[in-house]
């Protein structure tokens, strides 16, 4: 076969993006837009509902199709009542961008003190989330004969040395072994690993004078901070047919902070 720029289309496609409805300038945002820019039906899903809806109308706005549904991925009934609306709008899904995640309000402490509550409901979003929205649409992707599984890890997860790098590295985990449990059936899993965006939650979590902008400043190969838009092009590839021989892989996106062989 021969290499075509339409492989990057998705104008038959259906996908789901999580996290994509909370603060403005999100990540999430970005990948609904760009995934929607691209010729996608997008499934606009956040646990804040309002959010939600208004990236949809967004998009629509635009000319794209899109909905907006309130999600908790923590909780399976909410993850399967989202898969549902998304077939009942749409038909099926082709596409599951697993970008909800705590990160502004997950605890920093120590290992030695961190609470036993953080801890699990960290890992109730960060890892289990990803899991039961895969489950939730995992059985539409093989009746449609195929699909693309995204999973959204950090640059903070090489090497993990907190809570939240912890519960990222997991997810690479996860993402690993989906990709070799759905191969069979068409369905790719991969992830990425963002360095420091300027988000509206990155600047929240990490303000322009913090003094580990000063050090990614002396650590990556090019700029240290990033725009929610520059992850786009990766998702992309790894939604569309363009990226259907690759799975089970971490992509970084980080200025070359984290570099791995």
């Amino acid at each position: 076969m021969t290499f075509s720029l339409d492989q990057f289309r998705l104008d038959s496609k259906v996908a789901v993006v999580t996290g994509a409805g909370g603060r403005g300038n999100s990540i999430g945002r970005a990948y609904a837009l760009g995934l929607a820019e691209a010729g996608a039906a997008i499934v606009v899903a956040d646990l804040n509902g309002e959010g939600a809806e208004a990236v949809a109308q967004e998009i629509v706005a635009a000319g794209g199709r899109a909905v907006g549904v309130r999600v908790d991925v923590a909780d399976e009934a909410s993850t399967l009542a989202m898969g549902a609306a998304a077939s009942a709008a749409f038909g099926g899904i082709d596409i599951l961008v697993n970008n909800a995640a705590l990160m502004v309000d997950i605890s920093y402490d120590n290992c030695e003190t961190v609470s036993l509550e953080a801890w699990n409901r960290a890992f109730a979003v960060n890892l289990n989330g990803a899991l039961l929205c895969a489950r939730a649409v995992i059985p539409s992707m093989r009746a449609r004969g195929g699909g693309r599984i995204v999973n959204q890890t950090s640059g903070g997860a090489f090497p993990a040395i907190g809570l939240y790098g912890i519960s990222k590295l997991a997810l690479v985990g996860l993402t690993t072994t989906l990709a070799k449990q759905l191969g069979k059936d068409g369905i790719t899993c991969n992830a990425i690993a963002p360095g420091n965006v300027k988000s509206d939650a990155g600047k929240l979590l990490v303000p322009d004078d913090s003094p580990f902008i000063q050090f990614l400043d002396m650590t990556c190969a090019l700029r240290s901070r990033g725009e929610p838009a520059e992850l786009v092009g990766t998702a992309l590839l790894l939604c569309s047919e363009a990226g259907r021989w690759i799975t089970g892989q971490t992509i970084h996106i980080d200025g070359g902070w984290v570099m791995r062989p």
